[in-house]
């Protein structure tokens, strides 16, 4: 198809390693901490996000059992901030994207919209926390540590987080959202974290590590005490091995699917290098000139957070839009840019075709254009002739064919590249 580049297939060949026994290493990690004796008769409440984290229904599994063979109970307590509409059916519906249920868990969800004002932080900041807290007798955080897509700081996305935003429902949400964007995300989050360490009965917390192909690579259990000064040295080491598009500029880049099991932003914010957040500095790099999406995932339930930081989209996107649901939450995260639709075509050839004639570039041959699956899978690449003579110079970087053009149906539908890689 002449109006398209001719795409090769590449590959990121950075090393990595990931965790083989999951269930040995979290009851090597919590008996480290020697809390059994202090676990009989509790009713203990772990709190989980609305992340696809890897392994995290046989974590979740690991975790039930060591609490039930020391004598405690226990309860799931949704901790995801105003995602799921903010409503305690949208929390259920979330968890259960994520393969949680109160069937596969064999214990209750204590599904709760509601949160009550616990109090104020040194600097006047409202905190809030979730009312199914109170009827536990001990919280156990479970969240993975990554980076943000609003901001960047020593604490990003993780425990802190989870406990300010998440654990305070969209009250809490919205609230440290508000003040962030006076007061900067890592001082709210951190001082509100800090203020309910104090206040609400944090048995331990456990930070998960993921590495670059989104597996698990570290699983940390730690004391509330150790909260503020253990997390920051967990980022950093994730941030040391994370990677990135490979490429300083593009000017297309296709992204098959955004949604909020990939990031909560639909599309990773470091990755794309467009942020659009009141206050936020914008990434120096990548440097793209056209984004174009082509699908919301199913997990999303109609959550399109961020795709405000597309250029072009599709029908199909726009038809899997939850408006409400997707105005409740960019609202509550302060960035309303992120919740705008972008130009919508018809289908996934009509929108790459518009993402490459809006730049006035004549011959396709020099459009520097990158395709991925999503912004978590970074591994493989399609990538354009324009970008080859950068492929060639980069020693992490693989060619693993002689290139073809991007296929389509009868209706315009992209024919994936990626099968299930």
């Amino acid at each position: 198809m002449a109006c398209l580049p001719k795409m090769y297939k590449i590959q990121q060949n950075v090393p990595s390693h990931e965790i083989e026994d999951i269930d040995s290493e979290i009851r090597s990690i919590i008996a480290s901490l020697m809390i059994s004796d202090g676990i009989k008769g509790l009713k203990i409440g772990i709190a989980v996000g609305s992340r696809g984290i890897d392994n995290l229904t046989t974590i979740l599994t690991s975790l039930i059992n060591i609490i039930t063979e020391n004598g405690g109970e226990t309860v799931i307590i949704p901790a995801m901030g105003s995602h799921g509409g903010g409503t305690e059916h949208g929390q259920l519906e979330v968890l259960e994207s994520l393969g949680i249920t109160e069937q596969s868990m064999k214990i209750p969800i204590l599904s709760c919209s509601t949160s009550s004002l616990l109090g104020y932080t040194d600097g006047g900041i409202p905190v809030y926390c979730s009312n199914a807290v109170f009827q536990v007798d001990r919280i156990v955080p479970v969240n993975r540590i990554k980076s943000h897509t609003d901001f960047s700081g020593k604490i990003e996305s993780g425990i802190c987080k989870m406990l300010a935003v998440g654990l305070g429902n969209q009250d809490g949400a919205m609230t440290v959202h508000a003040h962030s964007l006076v007061k900067g995300y890592e001082t709210v989050i951190y001082s509100v974290a800090s203020y309910l360490i104090t206040k609400i009965p944090i048995l331990f917390a456990v930070g998960i590590l993921e590495n670059w192909k989104s597996r698990t690579t570290e699983i940390n259990a730690f004391l509330s005490q150790d909260i503020i000064t253990t997390e920051p040295r967990l980022l950093a080491r994730m941030k040391a091995s994370s990677i990135k598009l490979p490429f300083k500029e593009i000017d297309v880049l296709i992204i098959e699917n955004i949604g909020k099991n990939i990031s909560g932003t639909g599309m990773d914010t470091k990755v794309i290098g467009r942020i659009m957040v009141r206050g936020q500095k914008e990434p120096e790099v990548p440097v793209i000139k056209r984004i174009v999406v082509l699908n919301l995932t199913p997990e999303s339930h109609g959550n399109a957070t961020g795709i405000g930081l597309a250029d072009i989209t599709t029908m199909d996107v726009f038809k899997s839009i939850d408006i409400k649901t997707t105005s409740i939450n960019s609202i509550s995260s302060m960035s309303p840019e992120q919740g705008k639709l972008p130009c919508i075509l018809e289908n996934d050839l009509e929108a790459i075709k518009a993402g490459i004639f809006t730049l006035g570039i004549a011959d396709v041959k020099n459009i520097k254009m990158v395709y991925l699956k999503d912004t978590l899978s970074l591994e493989y690449l399609s990538v354009s002739d324009a970008l080859l003579s950068e492929v060639n110079t980069n020693s992490s970087l693989v060619r693993l064919d002689e290139g073809e053009e991007l296929c389509f149906e009868n209706g315009g539908k992209i024919i994936s590249v990626w099968g299930n890689e």
